[in-house]
């Protein structure tokens, strides 16, 4: 009797290309005039019927791919994917370009694939706004990274010499966590303005009720919580056979420590700081409420005028920004632990 192959299907691809193939029956751009007008949803191939076939042939390329394992079949999915990206990128410009302008095809040429989509000329209309969204937002994040590295990094290595600190830091660290992002805005302002008031010449320093005083606060504060779990986990994770190791090479304590226990532990806490740095930089949006600025006062203005094209334009850089930062930490914790295995 002969064994017949087990055949391995890639369960969350397939159910990906199940959702693409639903979501082609949906409009895919949105056509108006400006922005105060809702609009009329068009399909993709009322402008270019050639789209329907190339989204058929990478369709079913990937459903194709479901059947393949292994790390082939994940670098040709990942072919397949950023080809058809690219293609409904390209074919979305077009699609703009075709409804929002009729011309000669040389003007056409020159007047840019993408430059009549709506987010587009929201940019174009709000450079100036867009860049300095763009500093206050790495302001924010380097404001707050910066002093929770100070106070985070002694606090976890303190509270890793004693376990009986343990419990009463946790305890306070995760209460600040658990307050929600605009409450704790919230409470910090009339502390703050009072203070100011008291100290008027704390005011010179930027200190205020408002600003960004509070949101960097209270972003240090959410910060700690994953930063002190990182440097006390990633020190108790060092093995013991290492540590007997350097006692019996005849290392001090701080040697081990130096030496030891802080280059093993380090990719457990980058993994931490990751997390801090991504959670920031999305709760830097909320942070706007109360006038700190950075890519949340475009998201908000956008919301107050019923404009989703200037919404996109704060929440895309969002985006961009956390997955740039995920994935340039990866790299360093990959690269990190193969220098350590070597």
């Amino acid at each position: 009797m002969s064994d017949v192959a087990k055949i391995t299907v890639n369960r969350v691809l397939l159910l990906l290309v199940v959702l693409t193939l639903l979501a082609v029956a949906l409009p895919f751009i949105n056509y108006a005039p400006n922005r105060l007008v809702s609009g009329e949803g068009r399909q993709l191939w009322e402008i270019w019927p050639a789209t329907i076939w190339m989204l058929t042939g990478a369709g079913c390329a990937l459903f194709t791919l479901c059947f393949v394992p292994g790390k082939r079949g994940s670098v040709l999915t990942l072919i397949v994917a950023q080809t058809l990206f690219i293609i409904m990128l390209w074919g979305v410009g077009r699609a703009a370009t075709q409804l929002a302008q009729e011309g000669s095809p040389l003007a056409l040429l020159f007047s840019g694939t993408f430059d009549n989509l709506s987010l587009l000329k929201e940019y174009t209309n709000r450079q100036d706004v867009f860049d300095a969204a763009l500093v206050q937002h790495l302001m924010l994040l380097a404001g707050t990274v910066l002093p929770a590295l100070a106070i985070g990094l002694p606090l976890g290595v303190w509270c890793y010499f004693s376990a009986s600190r343990q419990g009463p830091v946790f305890t306070v660290l995760n209460v600040i966590q658990t307050i929600p992002s605009v409450a704790l805005f919230g409470l910090l302002i009339a502390p703050l303005a009072g203070l100011v008031k008291q100290f008027p010449w704390l005011a010179t320093f930027g200190v205020a009720g408002t600003g960004m005083t509070p949101a960097l606060i209270a972003l240090v504060l959410y910060a700690l919580l994953p930063l002190v779990r990182g440097v006390v986990a990633g020190l108790n994770q060092v093995p013991r056979d290492a540590l007997e190791s350097a006692r019996a090479m005849g290392m001090s304590s701080g040697q081990r420590f130096r030496h030891v226990q802080l280059p093993l532990a380090l990719p457990v806490f980058l993994r931490s700081l990751r997390v801090v740095m991504v959670q920031t930089v999305g709760m830097a949006v909320v942070a706007a409420l109360i006038g700190a600025g950075g890519f949340g006062a475009l998201v908000f203005q956008g919301l107050l005028s019923s404009a989703i094209d200037l919404v996109l334009l704060g929440v895309i850089p969002v985006i961009a920004l956390a997955v740039v930062i995920d994935a340039l930490f990866d790299l360093g914790i990959a690269f990190l632990k193969g220098a350590t295995d070597d």
